[in-house]
């Protein structure tokens, strides 16, 4: 098996306080790493570094975990750039706009869905998003569910059953009946592709009764659960997610404080998504007040074509910093380590040993230029599993 050595790097982000300055970010300066089967050997300062079959020199740049994008929809067709710019005349957000998604996701073919997964991910790939999760959620048939988590499967491992994104057209007048239809057959077909299982819990697609019973199905199924809750406005899904366990709880944009102690103390992790506020002028959540509380918080795009039209982590980070009132430090580490927790992942987020080898050349002297630079193109490289850059 052979070792790449990754050297001259001038600021290695390991996101281990056991390393480098004790910090969270666990910084260590004129580092190197050790890659060995995909796998962080050994990291630390460039003077212990030990000898590897090969080098690598990154020129004194920074080096940071790949991001883990925790929250994504990227099996859609079509369009809805006319929304947004009726959103930025003032026409407010609401979920009823995911219904066109629908219609256009149902239209397409397998391989128009696929290619759009592919690019989207590969655009991901050039930003730093080295893990991400992928939703289905608009399809909404047995069929056009079940084919969207199949080709979500190509892509990631982390594959997540939204059938209760929406209730459809066709149910309208019967809500129940849709339910029944996401807890039945339309569970039968899509368990074998999924990891987990999600429900949008809002005003204007489900409560927290129907909520309850799809995470329940999903359960039995074998499927992980997680939620999104309280984008829209206060309402009892951060509670029922806290209530029942779940790995991770999304959107948090209006919380009470029983719902922050909820999460302190449940360890649910509350997923922010700034792009959604960014690109639907609508309050952000208090990541502050999260953090101070005590919440486990992650960073990720909810990269969608109407609510959050981005896929790049980086500009989520620096919305983060910018509109959420964290520290560039907490932003990247709820980008890396925190999105890794929002998936049960223990090997992905971090670059100390063990961790899978997927790192981030910025071309930049530190982490902090992710804020510092928002817009600007810094990511150099990405090694994923450690495989050489092209």
């Amino acid at each position: 098996m052979s070792s790449l050595l990754v050297t001259g790097i001038g600021q290695l982000v390991t996101n281990d306080p056991a390393l480098g300055d004790g910090s969270s970010l666990g910084v260590v300066t004129s580092a190197a790493l050790v890659v060995e089967g995909g796998h962080v050997a050994w990291a630390g300062p460039m003077v212990s570094a030990p000898a590897a079959d090969s080098s690598y020199d990154v020129g004194g740049r920074s080096v940071v975990p790949g991001f883990v994008d925790s929250h994504s929809h990227l099996v859609f067709a079509g369009d809805r750039s006319e929304e947004f710019a009726a959103r930025m005349s003032g026409t407010p957000y609401s979920a009823g706009g995911i219904r066109t998604t629908v219609a256009a996701t149902r239209a397409a073919t397998d391989e128009q869905l696929a290619a759009n997964v592919a690019r989207h991910v590969a655009e991901m790939r050039r930003q730093g998003t080295t893990t991400v999760e992928i939703k289905s959620g608009y399809g909404l048939t047995v069929h056009d569910e079940a084919r969207a988590l199949a080709i979500a499967a190509q892509a990631t491992d982390e594959t997540t059953f939204l059938g209760a994104h929406v209730v459809p057209p066709e149910y309208a007048d019967d809500p129940g009946g849709y339910v029944d239809l996401v807890t039945g057959p339309m569970l039968e077909a899509c368990a074998p592709h999924a990891r987990w299982i999600d429900v949008f819990c809002e005003t204007g697609a489900f409560s927290a009764d129907q909520a309850r019973a799809v995470l329940a199905a999903g359960r039995a199924a074998g499927l992980q659960g997680r939620l999104h809750a309280n984008q829209l406005g206060p309402g009892p899904g951060v509670q029922l997610a806290c209530e029942l366990g779940l790995t991770a709880v999304d959107h948090c944009t209006y919380l009470s404080d029983c719902d922050v102690d909820a999460l302190a103390s449940s360890g649910t992790v509350a997923t922010l998504l700034p792009g959604v506020e960014f690109s639907t002028r609508s309050p952000y959540p208090d990541a502050r007040g999260l953090i101070d509380a005590g919440v486990r918080v992650a960073v990720a795009t909810d990269c969608n074509p109407g609510s959050s039209y981005t896929s790049s982590m980086p500009l989520c980070v620096a919305l983060a910093v910018r509109e959420m009132r964290m520290t560039p430090a907490e932003a990247l580490l709820a980008a890396t380590r925190g999105g890794a927790a929002a998936l049960g992942r223990t090997e992905v987020g971090h670059l100390a040993a063990g961790a899978r080898a997927d790192l981030v050349v910025l071309d930049a002297p530190s982490y902090v230029h992710l804020a510092y630079r928002p817009g600007v193109p810094i990511v150099r490289e990405v090694l994923v599993g450690g495989t050489a850059p092209l």
